[in-house]
């Protein structure tokens, strides 16, 4: 498996990957499907604010996975902090790709010196929230009912990993 940033060829795979999670997870909370002009739409967004969209691509050239990371509140303050999503192909779910995405991911929030990474995870997705506990993401927050999908509550898992520890808030 090779993880680089996504190209617009890869626009209808992330498409798919996203729709099937809107259609059959919570871990959108979205109910309508979108189409790739609305996915090619946020690929150019997130490479004009200078945020990567990474791909995991398999050795026959097929997108089993997809993360990116984007402005965690639009408020100044909130400036050295991101929050992030990945998802995986159904079939290829359990193998790794998504430790390789988000390790890739949180080395690029590095780079461009973000010092937190937020994750939002629906509180009963266990796969996510332990995937997270294995990268050093720290539970920090529990919101109950503050969403909904497929006729239920949802409850909303806030995680965080300090991207460097030892940083200082730097200026605009």
């Amino acid at each position: 498996m090779d993880i680089r940033d996504a190209l617009e060829a890869d626009i209808p795979s992330i498409t798919d990957i996203y729709n099937h999670a809107v259609v059959n997870t919570t871990a959108i909370w979205n109910d309508v499907e979108v189409d790739v002009a609305n996915r090619g739409a946020w690929l150019a967004d997130r490479t004009r604010l200078g945020y990567p969209v990474l791909v995991a691509v398999e050795t026959d050239g097929q997108v089993v996975g997809y993360a990116s990371f984007g402005d965690w509140r639009a408020f100044d303050g909130y400036r050295h902090t991101v929050e992030h999503s990945v998802y995986v192909r159904a079939d290829q779910r359990g193998k790794g790709t998504g430790k390789g995405l988000m390790n890739a991911l949180i080395e690029r929030a590095r780079i461009i010196g973000k010092h937190v990474m937020v994750a939002g995870i629906e509180a009963e997705n266990l796969g996510s929230v332990r995937l997270h506990e294995k990268l050093g993401f720290e539970h920090v927050g529990h919101l109950k009912q503050v969403g909904t999908k497929f006729g239920k509550w949802l409850d909303l898992a806030f995680m965080q990993l300090t991207l460097d520890p030892n940083g200082s808030p730097k200026s605009q």
